[in-house]
This record gives C-alpha cells, sequence and structure tokens, in this order.
C-alpha cells in the first residue's frame, strides 16, 4: 500500500488530487489562473470544500480563459451570487474578474504569468524536505513578498497564506512529507524538468 501524506484522508477526490496533482510544477497560463483563483475561493474555508466544486466553477466562469473572464459583466456575475453550486460570496466571486484584469496586466509586463510567477524561485522547484505534517508552514518569506506584490498588482484575495497554498499546488515548493510516494517521484520530476524561468525577481 502506498504511503501518502495525511491531509487527503480517505476521501477519492481529495486523493486523486494529492496523487495527480499537488505539488506537480505549472507553467500553463489557464491553469496558473485556476489555481489563482480557487484558492482565493479558499479563504476562511477548507481546500476539500473548493475542491469539490471545481468543475462547477469552472463551467460558470469559462473554463477559467482568462481573456473571456475579464470580459464578464456585472449581470453575469451576479446572477452567479444565486447559484447554490458556488461559493456565494459576492467579493470572492468579483475577485475572479479583477484577478483576470490584473493577470492580463502582469502578462503585458511580464510576457506570460508564468515567468513572473516563478520568479520568485528564481525558476527553481524548492524542496521542502518536511519529515511530518507538523514541519509544513503556512507562510514563508516568499510567499510574504509574493503576497505583497500581487496586491500590488490589483489581485484580490491573495494574502500570504494562500500564496503559499498556491506555490505548494502550483509546484513552486515540494512539500509532500518524505514518507510519501510523491515526494521522490516529484523531486525527481524536477530534475530531469529544470524549467528555466526569466529569473525575474520582485522587493
Amino acid at each position: 500500500m502506498k504511503k501518502r501524506c495525511s491531509w487527503p484522508g480517505e476521501d477519492p477526490v481529495y486523493v486523486a488530487y494529492h496523487d495527480e496533482e499537488w505539488g506537480v510544477p505549472v507553467h500553463d497560463e489557464r491553469l496558473l489562473f485556476e489555481f489563482l483563483c480557487l484558492e482565493g475561493q479558499q479563504a476562511g474555508l477548507s481546500w476539500i470544500t473548493v475542491l469539490k466544486k471545481r468543475d462547477h466553477y469552472r463551467k460558470c466562469f469559462k473554463n477559467f480563459e482568462i481573456d473571456k473572464v475579464a470580459r464578464m459583466t456585472d449581470k453575469t456575475i451576479e446572477k452567479l451570487l444565486l447559484d447554490t453550486g458556488l461559493i456565494r460570496n459576492r467579493m470572492k466571486l468579483y475577485s475572479i474578474r479583477s484577478n483576470a484584469l490584473a493577470f492580463k496586466k502582469v502578462q503585458k509586463e511580464f510576457g506570460t504569468f508564468d515567468s513572473y510567477f516563478w520568479s520568485f524561485t528564481n525558476g527553481k522547484v524548492l524542496d521542502g524536505k518536511r519529515k511530518t505534517r507538523a514541519d509544513v508552514p503556512t507562510t514563508t518569506d516568499i510567499s510574504d513578498v509574493m503576497s505583497k506584490d500581487l496586491k500590488k498588482r490589483g489581485f484580490k484575495f491573495i494574502g500570504s497564506t494562500i500564496c503559499y497554498a498556491l506555490m505548494q499546488a502550483a509546484g513552486l515548493i515540494n512539500d509532500h512529507t518524505g514518507n510519501c510516494f510523491r515526494y521522490k517521484e516529484l523531486k525527481k520530476l524536477a530534475v530531469d524538468t529544470k524549467k528555466k524561468s526569466s529569473g525575474i525577481r520582485t522587493n
């Protein structure tokens, strides 16, 4: 039987996310935008709550196609506030559109959001080297800097804790515990891919 991190428990949705997605380096613009928005929807809630609504969010928010989301009208978003399949928080739902607009500005300035995002780790996957779940932090100096810079650029629901969760989800850091089968798999993947970034660094 495979050993894995303790947090997914036995929920099949959570286990699949842990085994197939969490910690895999992401460089696709659409998927980065999706993760950024969904992590923001999680604020004050559990990730599994958002994860189980993920497909419906994709349906309601144009599969997180950045240009399409940026063009969504107030009328459309107001209708979504009546949708029980979403987290019906006005500020959270409107933040998806505002984040799309901010995302597009970053793309224009840096060429891709990917180049900007990965610059916080100089294009490298960090190795958390966590022995147990208790060793995993909720924020770091890097997530603090990232949060501050994203807020300055107009992003919403992007505090340091959310930024660190985003770093974990998108593979900027391998935070699988050492006894988890995915830790070694992703460590090897990081070495094999050696993804290059632009090296742009924010202060």
